[in-house]
């Protein structure tokens, strides 16, 4: 299997090609620094990512804006911090200031020579274009959870992108899924067939950061440990 085979690539966005840890690191420190014991950067992530998936569980239908704010208030309770609402969508607003990934701009512009590229993320549309903004692409298809009204891993979302693609001229053989999370993105790219791409972005750290721990591991077809990576492959199969 090589990159040339596919014409479209789907990306997760957050964790793949903008530093969502990194933002959400930054964006909690209104919370740890209150905190009577010193955390680390793995704890913080694994509680959010505990919160998160529960609460997407759980409120479906919820943006992902006010989903954070909830996740906030859990971690504020369980850290034993005194917040107010305000302070919890405050920090459901703060995607707008998660960065990029220093080679996502690079690559996406690379890449958009040869494929045609779409988001399938658990985002509000509100929130994506910050992030869209950071990563200075335009998408040929951008489907988030609050089009969808479901969150990653539910197949219901990729069964989407695979019929409004369908719609487009675009079959399942010719979609490669790219992306970081195990849980969000490569289990249920299993379960639906697609070719898929992991983007190993956390290759020199210990487990899952702010996703859930998978279980079992997914299977996947190519394996990078940066989009820069990706890029250059891309180039030594046009060579």
């Amino acid at each position: 299997m090589k990159l040339t085979d596919f014409k479209v690539l789907t990306f997760d966005v957050y964790g793949t090609l903008i530093d969502w840890e990194t933002g959400m690191v930054n964006g909690l420190k209104t919370l740890t620094d209150k905190m009577s014991r010193r955390i680390t950067r793995n704890e913080i992530l694994e509680a959010h990512a505990h919160y998160e998936s529960t609460t997407q569980l759980y409120t479906p239908t919820k943006v992902y804006s006010d989903t954070l704010a909830v996740v906030y208030k859990r971690l504020a309770e369980e850290w034993g911090v005194v917040v107010s609402w305000s302070d919890c969508l405050t920090y459901g607003a703060s995607v707008k200031d998660w960065p990029a990934f220093k080679d996502s701009i690079e690559a996406l512009q690379y890449l958009k020579q040869h494929f045609a590229l779409v988001v399938l993320s658990n985002i509000d549309n509100t929130s994506f274009v910050h992030s869209n903004k950071k990563l200075n692409v335009v998408f040929d298809a951008v489907y988030t959870a609050e089009d969808i009204g479901s969150y990653k891993p539910s197949q219901v979302n990729f069964d989407y992108m695979i019929e409004n693609l369908e719609r487009l001229g675009v079959s399942k053989t010719e979609i490669l899924h790219t992306a970081e999370s195990m849980f969000h993105d490569h289990a249920p790219a299993n379960q639906c067939g697609l070719s898929n791409c992991w983007i190993y972005r956390r290759h020199d750290q210990e487990g899952f950061g702010a996703t859930m721990n998978p279980g079992p591991m997914p299977s996947y077809d190519m394996v990078f440990n940066s989009m820069a990576e990706l890029v250059e492959a891309h180039k030594a199969e046009m060579n």
